[in-house]
């Protein structure tokens, strides 16, 4: 409790502009707050203030600890009114993004019920294939099929998929079942487009190593759910998320090929700015992600992408 009142002290001092005026505000005498300061100065090891008769003025220290100070009380309070209040609530504004397929499956039919929890937050979800900046488009939390992103991103792996390679059974009866990667350069392969996040090609395992290759194909989309179509239409093979295709491929719509040269799954991961304490509102609603894609019964319900007209 004394770490803690001596940066209450620290912080009110630099925002009033004087001990006299922090003193003031918490009922004490100023002497008061400036050993509050000076002890925080010694634990430290480091001067957070410069300090005259009559003015204080804050270190390039000062500043920088200043700014996680006030982040680090805020949250604290934030706590406590949750606490009094008999729950933990979020406020604010949450700005989220998601890939277009998967977004409309299973990130747009989560977010009723997480708001109905938390009344006073808002929300933005963006959809999309493009790979979102998240840093400079000012994104709170992403979610990303993929690789585990590296810094200056942070990540939480919410849950695993795979992509599978499939086909209309009415485009293997004409053109017949791929047995080989190599076997490929002779069939149509619906691609999407490297500006949506495949510009490296297809994973395949072979001899125990994953390569990508880039397969022919005189068609090829930004959209993941354009691909889908097509492929249930028979116009080639794709390579999509379990995800996507588990219901087609249990109804017979589609059929797995390649299946011996399948990649290791890949993770699903909540992806957000590096920092050293998230906000409330984006850990409630990576936790609310986490909760229900660690549940597999989740993944077995049937879902009609509200996007799709096949």
């Amino acid at each position: 409790m004394d770490k803690l009142k001596q940066v209450e002290s620290f912080v009110a001092a630099s925002t009033k502009g004087s001990l006299t005026a922090a003193a003031q505000a918490e009922g004490v005498a100023p002497a008061v707050i400036g050993r509050r300061i000076d002890a925080l100065e010694r634990r430290l090891g480091v001067k957070l203030l410069t300090r005259t008769t009559r003015r204080i003025a804050l270190t390039h220290e000062g500043s920088a600890y200043l700014e996680d100070c006030q982040r680090l009380l805020a949250e604290w309070a934030r706590a406590e009114t949750s606490v009094s209040a008999g729950a933990v609530k979020a406020s604010g504004h949450l700005r989220l993004s998601a890939p277009a397929g998967f977004g409309r499956r299973h990130v747009a039919p989560l977010v009723p019920g997480f708001c109905s929890q938390h009344a006073e937050l808002s929300l933005s979800l963006n959809l999309s294939d493009r790979l979102v900046d998240i840093v400079h488009e000012g994104v709170d939390c992403a979610v990303r099929i993929g690789p585990q992103p590296e810094a200056p991103l942070g990540s939480v792996r919410l849950a695993d998929t795979r992509r599978l390679f499939v086909a209309a059974p009415a485009y293997l009866a004409q053109a017949g079942t791929p047995a080989h990667p190599s076997d490929l350069a002779r069939h149509e392969c619906l691609r999407l487009s490297s500006d949506a996040g495949q510009g490296s090609g297809w994973a395949f395992q072979i001899d125990g190593q994953v390569l990508h290759i880039r397969p022919p194909g005189r068609l090829d989309c930004s959209d993941g759910q354009v691909l889908h179509d097509w492929c249930l239409r028979g116009l080639g093979l794709a390579w999509r998320s379990t995800w996507e295709v588990e219901a087609d491929i249990r109804a017979g719509r589609l059929v797995t090929v390649l299946q011996p040269f399948e990649a290791p799954a890949i993770g699903i991961h909540a992806v957000f700015a590096q920092r050293k304490l998230l906000p409330l509102h984006l850990r409630l609603w990576i936790d609310w992600l986490k909760q229900h894609y660690a549940d597999a019964q989740y993944w077995r319900r049937e879902r009609q992408d509200p996007g799709s007209t096949a």
